[in-house]
């Protein structure tokens, strides 16, 4: 029984892999800040030596990305010194690090998808930040796997969420949706799936894993939302063109090494969301 330690058990990724994942099969280990903060070098090293787990996998992060513009310090602290002090505590004890990663690494005008051998060029705080984490992992281990993933839901509050509460909303009738902010949505559910392909596999490297099916601009994907929940007649979604933050406007990522390493990819978008809706009416 491999003992997986699960660093911020409590967001979208680190929810689906708690319930993803057979007990029975694995000893896992599920902490968050108040637990194990990371960005502390000492607490982080003692953490791994007293309980030595097998697999590492990091879901925690400074995500918000107005918050990491205001307070760059932070950012930097928690995506990517708390990144070294997990990758070097875990590389003195040989465990493999799986390290959830982000589209925002990747931030210019592009005719394709982005695959896991184009150059990253981040232009956020947030993209930088993840970037430095994701530098410091492959500058410290020898077992690693680094996943990049889009747009992701499921567990906690998130664009499903800001769709389906304006459309139950009583009074608003409108939500401005950008049209060129194009990516993939993935569904956290997916995700685990495909993290837990490589707790038991001895693939390393850089992956992406989002969902198959195409991408989609954010209007196409509320209008999906509202379509899979049965809500159309709901909400009218005002097309907009500029953007409230720094998000990449096209972060479409290429899921080109699992497809050569031969590894599944998740299933279509559009039925994980239609999964995910009737798992959850998505307002979790």
């Amino acid at each position: 029984m491999k003992t997986v330690w699960i660093v911020g058990a409590s967001g979208h990724v680190g929810s689906a892999l708690i319930k993803h994942l057979d007990c029975m099969e694995y000893e896992l280990i599920e902490t968050d800040k108040d637990e194990v903060d990371i960005t502390d070098e000492v607490q982080v090293t003692r953490y791994m030596n007293i309980n030595r787990p097998d697999v590492v996998i990091n879901c925690a992060g400074y995500t918000d990305i107005k918050l990491c513009s205001e307070n760059v310090d932070e950012a930097y602290k928690v995506n990517a010194v708390g990144v070294r002090n997990l990758a070097q505590a875990a590389q003195s004890i040989e465990a493999k690090l799986i390290q959830v990663s982000t589209d925002d690494v990747f931030d210019k005008a592009s005719d394709r998808p982005y695959n896991e051998f184009d150059e990253i060029n981040p232009a956020s705080v947030y993209g930088k930040s993840k970037a430095a984490g994701e530098k410091f992992v492959t500058q410290l281990m020898t077992r690693y796997v680094i996943i990049r993933s889009s747009w992701v839901y499921g567990i906690g509050r998130d664009f499903v969420d800001v769709v389906l509460d304006a459309a139950n909303a009583p009074q608003l009738k409108t939500l401005d949706v950008n049209v060129n902010r194009r990516s993939v949505p993935t569904s956290a559910k997916e995700l685990a799936k495909m993290i837990e392909e490589f707790i038991n596999s001895d693939h390393y490297g850089i992956y992406h894993a989002v969902c198959s099916g195409g991408s989609c601009n954010q209007y196409e994907y509320a209008a999906e939302i509202l379509k899979r929940a049965g809500m159309e007649d709901k909400l009218v979604l005002n097309p907009v063109t500029e953007s409230e933050d720094e998000r990449p406007q096209y972060s479409v990522l290429d899921n080109m090494m699992l497809r050569i390493t031969g590894l599944e990819e998740p299933m279509d978008w559009k039925l994980a969301l239609s999964e995910y809706i009737e798992e959850t009416g998505g307002m979790e």
